[in-house]
């Protein structure tokens, strides 16, 4: 997964470092689960020593935290570009949306293995890094929310539209329909995947026909 902008430039080295063992992280985890998962496989798949692992990450269960946290913000980052270039070409709120659809697909085709991971640990409840999940879930359903409450503020969308229900409801609609599109139906196109979903979208919000 890519490195975000953010990072200083004197952090490039270990950034790398990190990105190595992100990816190595959530590809092994993603195909035999976290148990099973070792810090000298992660550290083997990632090429580097496992002392290298420790002295980015405390522990596994740390790594993985920090994964869930870079990569979901990667998405909320993008879905929050995707509406404020849609405000910048003088879109509405529903195009925002549908914009966002469109970068969630895009981010989804682009890391299906964390996207994977993802969704599989939203419903496991006795996981030591829970609270860590739902802050983060809440990162990128909040970029949605604010969509939304601006529709519904503008009059644009409907002012019975419940706002954090359609917002969860949106991205989970996004998160599974990826996964069962590349998982069943890869044969479909992005473009394909989005002109469905778009469709949905425009009966979900109400007041875009």
């Amino acid at each position: 997964m890519e490195r975000s902008s953010t990072a200083s430039g004197g952090s490039t080295r270990r950034e790398a470092t990190r990105q190595k063992l992100y990816e190595a992280a959530v590809t092994l985890i993603a195909e035999q689960g976290f148990s099973a998962t070792t810090v000298d496989e992660i550290a083997e798949r990632a090429g580097v020593a496992k002392g290298t692992v420790y002295y980015n990450f405390a522990s596994k269960s740390v790594l993985f935290e920090e994964l869930l946290r870079h990569g979901v913000g990667l998405l909320a980052a993008s879905l929050r570009e995707a509406a404020d270039r849609t405000a910048l070409q003088g879109g509405g709120r529903g195009d925002a949306l549908d914009a966002m659809i469109r970068a969630g697909l895009v981010f989804i085709d682009r890391y299906p293995a964390f996207t994977q991971l993802y969704v599989a640990e939203l419903w496991r409840t006795n996981r030591a890094w829970q609270s860590t999940l739902l802050v983060v879930r809440q990162q990128a359903v909040a970029v949605v929310e604010d969509v939304l409450r601006e529709g519904v503020e503008s009059g644009e969308f409907s002012a019975e539209t419940d706002v954090p229900l359609t917002a969860a409801a949106l991205v989970g609609m996004v998160l599974v329909a990826a996964l069962d599109w590349r998982s069943f139906q890869p044969e479909r196109s992005l473009d394909e995947v989005h002109a469905a979903l778009s469709r949905l979208l425009q009966g979900h919000v109400g007041g875009r026909h």
